[in-house]
Protein backbone atom coordinates (compact mmCIF):
# COMPACT_ATOMS: atom_id res chain seq x y z
CA UNK A 1 0.00 0.00 0.00
CA UNK A 2 1.15 3.51 -0.84
CA UNK A 3 -0.18 7.03 -1.45
CA UNK A 4 -2.12 5.70 -4.46
CA UNK A 5 -4.11 3.43 -2.12
CA UNK A 6 -7.70 4.59 -1.97
CA UNK A 7 -8.89 4.55 1.63
CA UNK A 8 -12.50 3.85 2.54
CA UNK A 9 -13.95 4.92 5.91
CA UNK A 10 -17.29 3.63 7.17
CA UNK A 11 -19.07 5.81 9.71
CA UNK A 12 -19.09 9.60 9.44
CA UNK A 13 -19.17 10.31 13.17
CA UNK A 14 -16.39 12.16 14.97
CA UNK A 15 -13.97 9.25 14.77
CA UNK A 16 -14.67 8.29 11.16
CA UNK A 17 -14.41 11.89 9.95
CA UNK A 18 -11.15 12.32 11.87
CA UNK A 19 -9.64 9.20 10.30
CA UNK A 20 -10.75 10.40 6.84
CA UNK A 21 -9.07 13.77 7.44
CA UNK A 22 -5.82 12.11 8.58
CA UNK A 23 -5.74 9.82 5.52
CA UNK A 24 -6.52 12.69 3.15
CA UNK A 25 -3.87 14.93 4.74
CA UNK A 26 -1.39 12.10 4.10
CA UNK A 27 -2.12 12.22 0.37
CA UNK A 28 -4.78 9.52 -0.10
CA UNK A 29 -8.02 9.73 -1.98
CA UNK A 30 -10.66 8.91 0.64
CA UNK A 31 -14.26 7.74 0.43
CA UNK A 32 -16.32 8.12 3.58
CA UNK A 33 -19.65 6.32 3.92
CA UNK A 34 -22.59 6.66 6.25
CA UNK A 35 -26.08 5.19 5.89
CA UNK A 36 -27.54 8.53 7.02
CA UNK A 37 -27.38 11.36 4.48
CA UNK A 38 -28.01 13.88 7.28
CA UNK A 39 -24.95 12.59 9.19
CA UNK A 40 -22.85 12.82 6.01
CA UNK A 41 -23.91 16.44 5.42
CA UNK A 42 -23.13 17.45 9.01
CA UNK A 43 -19.81 15.55 8.97
CA UNK A 44 -18.79 17.31 5.76
CA UNK A 45 -19.58 20.72 7.26
CA UNK A 46 -17.60 19.89 10.41
CA UNK A 47 -14.60 18.62 8.44
CA UNK A 48 -14.54 21.73 6.23
CA UNK A 49 -14.65 23.90 9.39
CA UNK A 50 -11.86 21.84 10.98
CA UNK A 51 -9.60 22.18 7.94
CA UNK A 52 -10.39 25.90 7.56
CA UNK A 53 -9.41 26.45 11.21
CA UNK A 54 -6.04 24.81 10.54
CA UNK A 55 -5.54 27.16 7.58
CA UNK A 56 -6.60 30.15 9.71
CA UNK A 57 -4.07 29.20 12.39
CA UNK A 58 -1.43 28.77 9.65
CA UNK A 59 -0.89 25.13 10.63
CA UNK A 60 -1.34 24.23 6.95
CA UNK A 61 -1.40 26.34 3.77
CA UNK A 62 -4.59 27.25 1.94
CA UNK A 63 -3.49 24.98 -0.90
CA UNK A 64 -3.04 22.05 1.51
CA UNK A 65 -6.46 22.74 3.01
CA UNK A 66 -8.14 22.65 -0.39
CA UNK A 67 -6.26 19.44 -1.24
CA UNK A 68 -7.47 17.71 1.96
CA UNK A 69 -11.09 18.68 1.29
CA UNK A 70 -10.82 17.85 -2.41
CA UNK A 71 -9.51 14.31 -1.81
CA UNK A 72 -12.56 13.26 0.24
CA UNK A 73 -15.65 11.85 -1.44
CA UNK A 74 -18.81 11.56 0.70
CA UNK A 75 -20.79 8.49 -0.31
CA UNK A 76 -24.09 6.82 0.63
CA UNK A 77 -23.47 3.57 -1.24
CA UNK A 78 -21.00 0.87 -0.14
CA UNK A 79 -20.58 -0.22 -3.78
CA UNK A 80 -18.38 2.88 -4.21
CA UNK A 81 -15.69 1.07 -2.16
CA UNK A 82 -14.92 -1.39 -4.99
CA UNK A 83 -11.53 0.24 -5.76
CA UNK A 84 -10.37 0.76 -2.15
CA UNK A 85 -7.11 -0.81 -0.96
CA UNK A 86 -7.94 -0.26 2.70
CA UNK A 87 -11.33 0.07 4.42
CA UNK A 88 -11.58 1.16 8.06
CA UNK A 89 -14.90 0.87 9.87
CA UNK A 90 -15.69 3.26 12.72
CA UNK A 91 -19.27 2.32 13.55
CA UNK A 92 -21.18 1.23 16.66
CA UNK A 93 -19.43 -1.19 19.07
CA UNK A 94 -21.64 -4.17 18.28
CA UNK A 95 -20.10 -7.45 17.13
CA UNK A 96 -23.12 -8.66 15.10
CA UNK A 97 -23.34 -5.37 13.19
CA UNK A 98 -19.60 -5.33 12.46
CA UNK A 99 -19.62 -8.96 11.28
CA UNK A 100 -22.53 -8.29 8.96
CA UNK A 101 -20.76 -5.23 7.53
CA UNK A 102 -17.45 -7.07 6.91
CA UNK A 103 -19.27 -9.96 5.26
CA UNK A 104 -21.02 -7.48 2.95
CA UNK A 105 -17.76 -5.65 2.18
CA UNK A 106 -16.13 -8.87 0.94
CA UNK A 107 -18.64 -8.96 -1.91
CA UNK A 108 -17.65 -5.42 -2.95
CA UNK A 109 -13.89 -4.92 -2.50
CA UNK A 110 -11.03 -6.65 -4.31
CA UNK A 111 -9.14 -9.64 -2.92
CA UNK A 112 -6.14 -7.49 -1.94
CA UNK A 113 -8.14 -4.93 0.04
CA UNK A 114 -7.37 -4.87 3.77
CA UNK A 115 -10.45 -4.69 6.01
CA UNK A 116 -9.85 -2.93 9.32
CA UNK A 117 -11.86 -2.22 12.44
CA UNK A 118 -11.38 0.80 14.68
CA UNK A 119 -12.96 -1.13 17.57
CA UNK A 120 -11.65 -0.23 21.01
CA UNK A 121 -12.61 -3.43 22.79
CA UNK A 122 -14.11 -6.10 20.52
CA UNK A 123 -12.16 -9.13 19.29
CA UNK A 124 -10.59 -8.79 15.83
CA UNK A 125 -10.64 -12.58 15.54
CA UNK A 126 -14.41 -12.58 16.15
CA UNK A 127 -15.00 -9.87 13.54
CA UNK A 128 -12.81 -11.74 11.02
CA UNK A 129 -14.73 -14.97 11.63
CA UNK A 130 -17.56 -13.59 9.46
CA UNK A 131 -15.23 -13.29 6.44
CA UNK A 132 -14.19 -15.70 3.67
CA UNK A 133 -10.68 -14.20 3.83
CA UNK A 134 -10.15 -13.58 7.58
CA UNK A 135 -6.40 -13.25 6.97
CA UNK A 136 -6.89 -9.70 5.63
CA UNK A 137 -8.86 -8.44 8.66
CA UNK A 138 -6.97 -6.33 11.22
CA UNK A 139 -7.55 -3.83 14.02
CA UNK A 140 -6.50 -0.21 13.52
CA UNK A 141 -7.49 1.56 16.71
CA UNK A 142 -7.23 5.36 16.59
CA UNK A 143 -7.76 7.55 19.65
CA UNK A 144 -10.15 10.49 19.78
CA UNK A 145 -9.64 13.03 18.27
CA UNK A 146 -7.90 11.07 15.51
CA UNK A 147 -6.48 14.24 13.96
CA UNK A 148 -4.61 15.16 17.16
CA UNK A 149 -3.89 11.96 19.09
CA UNK A 150 -0.62 10.42 17.85
CA UNK A 151 -1.21 6.80 18.92
CA UNK A 152 -2.67 4.00 16.79
CA UNK A 153 -2.87 0.42 18.06
CA UNK A 154 -2.41 -2.22 15.33
CA UNK A 155 -4.10 -5.47 16.36
CA UNK A 156 -3.41 -8.78 14.63
CA UNK A 157 -6.21 -11.30 15.03
CA UNK A 158 -5.60 -15.03 15.30
CA UNK A 159 -6.16 -15.42 11.54
CA UNK A 160 -4.51 -12.16 10.40
CA UNK A 161 -1.34 -12.75 8.36
CA UNK A 162 1.98 -11.14 9.25
CA UNK A 163 1.96 -9.60 5.75
CA UNK A 164 -1.33 -7.81 6.51
CA UNK A 165 0.10 -6.58 9.81
CA UNK A 166 3.35 -5.27 8.29
CA UNK A 167 1.57 -3.58 5.35
CA UNK A 168 -0.88 -1.91 7.71
CA UNK A 169 1.80 -0.73 10.13
CA UNK A 170 3.90 0.70 7.32
CA UNK A 171 0.92 2.61 5.93
CA UNK A 172 -0.23 4.07 9.28
CA UNK A 173 3.40 4.99 10.13
CA UNK A 174 3.43 7.01 6.89
CA UNK A 175 0.48 9.01 8.26
CA UNK A 176 2.81 10.43 10.95
CA UNK A 177 1.21 8.30 13.64
CA UNK A 178 2.93 6.44 16.49
CA UNK A 179 2.00 2.77 16.05
CA UNK A 180 2.17 -0.02 18.62
CA UNK A 181 1.51 -3.71 18.01
CA UNK A 182 -1.00 -5.37 20.32
CA UNK A 183 -2.26 -8.90 20.83
CA UNK A 184 -5.97 -9.53 20.24
CA UNK A 185 -6.98 -9.52 23.91
CA UNK A 186 -9.80 -7.50 25.57
CA UNK A 187 -9.09 -3.77 25.52
CA UNK A 188 -5.78 -4.31 23.64
CA UNK A 189 -3.16 -2.15 25.44
CA UNK A 190 -4.63 1.20 26.45
CA UNK A 191 -8.23 0.27 27.25
CA UNK A 192 -7.01 -2.68 29.32
CA UNK A 193 -4.14 -1.07 31.20
CA UNK A 194 -6.02 2.21 31.89
CA UNK A 195 -9.04 0.57 33.56
CA UNK A 196 -7.77 1.03 37.16
CA UNK A 197 -7.30 4.78 36.62
CA UNK A 198 -11.09 4.99 36.48
CA UNK A 199 -12.17 1.91 38.44
CA UNK A 200 -9.93 2.34 41.48
CA UNK A 201 -10.66 6.07 41.65
CA UNK A 202 -14.40 5.37 41.70
CA UNK A 203 -13.82 2.73 44.38
CA UNK A 204 -11.95 5.29 46.54
CA UNK A 205 -14.93 7.65 46.15
CA UNK A 206 -17.46 4.90 46.95
CA UNK A 207 -15.62 4.11 50.16
CA UNK A 208 -15.99 7.74 51.25
CA UNK A 209 -12.23 8.31 51.34
CA UNK A 210 -12.39 11.40 49.11
CA UNK A 211 -14.73 13.24 46.73
CA UNK A 212 -14.34 13.58 42.94
CA UNK A 213 -12.52 16.92 43.09
CA UNK A 214 -10.05 15.71 45.73
CA UNK A 215 -9.24 12.49 43.85
CA UNK A 216 -8.75 14.45 40.60
CA UNK A 217 -6.50 16.96 42.39
CA UNK A 218 -4.49 14.21 44.11
CA UNK A 219 -3.65 12.40 40.86
CA UNK A 220 -2.69 15.62 39.09
CA UNK A 221 -0.73 16.97 42.07
CA UNK A 222 1.12 13.78 43.06
CA UNK A 223 1.16 11.87 39.78
CA UNK A 224 1.47 14.68 37.25
CA UNK A 225 -1.53 13.42 35.26
CA UNK A 226 -2.89 16.09 32.93
CA UNK A 227 -6.49 15.28 33.86
CA UNK A 228 -7.99 13.59 36.89
CA UNK A 229 -10.05 10.40 36.32
CA UNK A 230 -13.45 12.01 36.87
CA UNK A 231 -12.64 14.98 34.60
CA UNK A 232 -11.38 12.52 32.00
CA UNK A 233 -14.43 10.24 32.20
CA UNK A 234 -16.70 13.27 31.77
CA UNK A 235 -14.69 14.32 28.72
CA UNK A 236 -14.65 10.82 27.16
CA UNK A 237 -18.33 10.33 28.00
CA UNK A 238 -19.62 8.04 30.74
CA UNK A 239 -21.64 6.13 28.14
CA UNK A 240 -18.45 5.27 26.24
CA UNK A 241 -16.28 4.68 29.31
CA UNK A 242 -18.85 2.48 31.06
CA UNK A 243 -19.49 0.41 27.90
CA UNK A 244 -15.75 -0.24 27.41
CA UNK A 245 -15.36 -1.21 31.09
CA UNK A 246 -18.30 -3.61 30.90
CA UNK A 247 -17.08 -5.11 27.60
CA UNK A 248 -13.55 -5.73 28.91
CA UNK A 249 -14.97 -7.25 32.14
CA UNK A 250 -17.26 -9.63 30.24
CA UNK A 251 -14.52 -10.61 27.77
CA UNK A 252 -12.19 -11.46 30.65
CA UNK A 253 -14.84 -13.91 31.91
CA UNK A 254 -15.94 -11.55 34.70
CA UNK A 255 -12.51 -11.19 36.29
CA UNK A 256 -13.11 -9.00 39.42
CA UNK A 257 -10.10 -6.84 38.48
CA UNK A 258 -12.18 -5.25 35.69
CA UNK A 259 -15.55 -5.18 37.46
CA UNK A 260 -17.57 -2.04 36.58
CA UNK A 261 -18.90 0.21 39.34
CA UNK A 262 -22.51 0.88 40.28
CA UNK A 263 -21.69 4.59 40.56
CA UNK A 264 -20.84 4.84 36.87
CA UNK A 265 -23.69 2.52 35.87
CA UNK A 266 -26.19 4.84 37.59
CA UNK A 267 -24.75 7.89 35.78
CA UNK A 268 -24.99 5.95 32.52
CA UNK A 269 -28.62 4.99 33.23
CA UNK A 270 -29.49 8.58 34.12
CA UNK A 271 -28.00 9.89 30.87
CA UNK A 272 -25.35 11.85 32.76
CA UNK A 273 -22.64 11.24 30.19
CA UNK A 274 -20.43 14.18 31.12
CA UNK A 275 -19.64 17.33 29.16
CA UNK A 276 -21.70 16.34 26.12
CA UNK A 277 -24.88 15.96 28.20
CA UNK A 278 -24.15 18.87 30.56
CA UNK A 279 -23.75 16.70 33.65
CA UNK A 280 -21.66 13.74 34.74
CA UNK A 281 -19.49 13.51 37.82
CA UNK A 282 -19.48 17.29 37.59
CA UNK A 283 -22.22 19.75 36.66
CA UNK A 284 -21.39 21.75 33.50
CA UNK A 285 -24.32 24.17 33.72
CA UNK A 286 -23.57 27.89 33.49
CA UNK A 287 -22.59 29.68 36.71
CA UNK A 288 -22.19 26.43 38.68
CA UNK A 289 -19.57 26.71 41.40
CA UNK A 290 -16.72 24.27 40.69
CA UNK A 291 -16.14 22.08 43.78
CA UNK A 292 -12.88 22.70 45.60
CA UNK A 293 -10.65 19.73 46.50
CA UNK A 294 -9.48 19.00 50.02
CA UNK A 295 -5.79 19.80 49.65
CA UNK A 296 -4.53 17.21 52.12
CA UNK A 297 -1.12 16.05 50.89
CA UNK A 298 -1.01 12.93 53.08
CA UNK A 299 -4.40 11.83 51.73
CA UNK A 300 -3.28 12.70 48.18
CA UNK A 301 -0.21 10.45 48.53
CA UNK A 302 -2.42 7.54 49.65
CA UNK A 303 -4.80 8.04 46.72
CA UNK A 304 -1.95 8.30 44.20
CA UNK A 305 -0.10 5.22 45.47
CA UNK A 306 -3.26 3.11 45.48
CA UNK A 307 -4.16 4.04 41.89
CA UNK A 308 -0.61 3.87 40.50
CA UNK A 309 -0.04 0.45 42.09
CA UNK A 310 -3.14 -0.90 40.33
CA UNK A 311 -2.07 0.65 37.01
CA UNK A 312 1.47 -0.73 37.22
CA UNK A 313 0.16 -4.18 38.16
CA UNK A 314 -2.06 -4.12 35.05
CA UNK A 315 0.82 -3.01 32.80
CA UNK A 316 3.09 -5.72 34.21
CA UNK A 317 0.39 -8.35 33.63
CA UNK A 318 -0.07 -7.16 30.04
CA UNK A 319 3.66 -7.64 29.50
CA UNK A 320 3.64 -11.06 31.21
CA UNK A 321 0.83 -12.31 28.98
CA UNK A 322 2.45 -11.03 25.79
CA UNK A 323 -0.11 -8.35 24.95
CA UNK A 324 2.73 -6.10 23.74
CA UNK A 325 6.42 -5.34 24.34
CA UNK A 326 7.40 -3.25 27.38
CA UNK A 327 8.37 -0.40 25.04
CA UNK A 328 5.00 -0.49 23.26
CA UNK A 329 3.06 -0.68 26.54
CA UNK A 330 4.83 2.39 27.89
CA UNK A 331 4.56 4.21 24.55
CA UNK A 332 0.85 3.43 24.31
CA UNK A 333 0.10 4.92 27.73
CA UNK A 334 2.08 8.12 27.15
CA UNK A 335 0.85 8.71 23.58
CA UNK A 336 -2.65 7.23 23.84
CA UNK A 337 -3.87 8.66 27.16
CA UNK A 338 -1.18 11.26 27.89
CA UNK A 339 0.24 9.61 31.02
CA UNK A 340 3.25 11.57 32.28
CA UNK A 341 5.44 8.44 32.22
CA UNK A 342 5.35 4.89 30.95
CA UNK A 343 3.99 2.69 33.75
CA UNK A 344 6.81 0.13 33.65
CA UNK A 345 9.44 2.90 33.80
CA UNK A 346 7.42 4.42 36.63
CA UNK A 347 7.57 1.10 38.46
CA UNK A 348 11.36 1.13 38.22
CA UNK A 349 11.39 4.65 39.75
CA UNK A 350 9.01 3.91 42.63
CA UNK A 351 10.35 0.39 43.13
CA UNK A 352 8.57 -2.89 42.42
CA UNK A 353 8.88 -3.77 46.12
CA UNK A 354 6.81 -0.75 47.15
CA UNK A 355 4.17 -1.48 44.49
CA UNK A 356 3.94 -5.12 45.60
CA UNK A 357 3.68 -4.01 49.24
CA UNK A 358 0.74 -1.67 48.46
CA UNK A 359 -1.08 -4.39 46.51
CA UNK A 360 -0.44 -7.06 49.15
CA UNK A 361 -1.83 -4.77 51.85
CA UNK A 362 -4.95 -4.04 49.77
CA UNK A 363 -5.41 -7.77 49.14
CA UNK A 364 -5.12 -8.45 52.87
CA UNK A 365 -7.49 -5.61 53.82
CA UNK A 366 -10.21 -6.42 51.27
CA UNK A 367 -9.72 -10.17 50.64
CA UNK A 368 -10.64 -9.48 47.01
CA UNK A 369 -9.10 -10.94 43.83
CA UNK A 370 -9.27 -7.41 42.45
CA UNK A 371 -6.04 -6.65 44.32
CA UNK A 372 -4.06 -9.78 43.50
CA UNK A 373 -0.46 -8.93 42.55
CA UNK A 374 0.57 -10.24 39.14
CA UNK A 375 3.07 -13.05 38.63
CA UNK A 376 5.64 -10.86 36.85
CA UNK A 377 5.58 -8.15 39.53
CA UNK A 378 6.23 -10.75 42.26
CA UNK A 379 8.99 -12.29 40.13
CA UNK A 380 10.67 -8.87 39.65
CA UNK A 381 10.73 -8.31 43.42
CA UNK A 382 11.99 -11.82 44.19
CA UNK A 383 14.81 -11.55 41.64
CA UNK A 384 15.48 -7.84 42.43
CA UNK A 385 15.06 -6.92 38.77
CA UNK A 386 13.89 -3.81 36.94
CA UNK A 387 11.91 -3.59 33.71
CA UNK A 388 14.62 -1.37 32.20
CA UNK A 389 18.24 -1.95 33.12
Amino acid sequence: MNKQTIVGVIGAGTMGSGIAQVASASGHSVKIYDNSKAVLILARQNLVSSVDRLVGKQKISGEEGESIKGKIEWVNDLAKFADCGLVIEAIVENLDIKQKLFSELENIVGDDCILASNTSSLSITSIAAACRKPERVIGIHFFNPATLMPLVEIIKGLTTTSETESKTKKLIDSWNKTTVLAKDTPGFIVNRVARPYYGESIRIYEEGIADFATIDWALKEKGGFKMGPFELMDMIGNDVNYTVTETVWKQFFYDPRYKPSLTQKRLFEAGRFGKKSGQGYYDYSENVVVPEPKRDHTLAEKIFHRVIAMLINEAADALYYGVASKEDIDLAMTKGVNYPKGLLKWCDEIGAEKILSILSQLKEDYSEERYRPGVLLKKMVKEKKKFYS
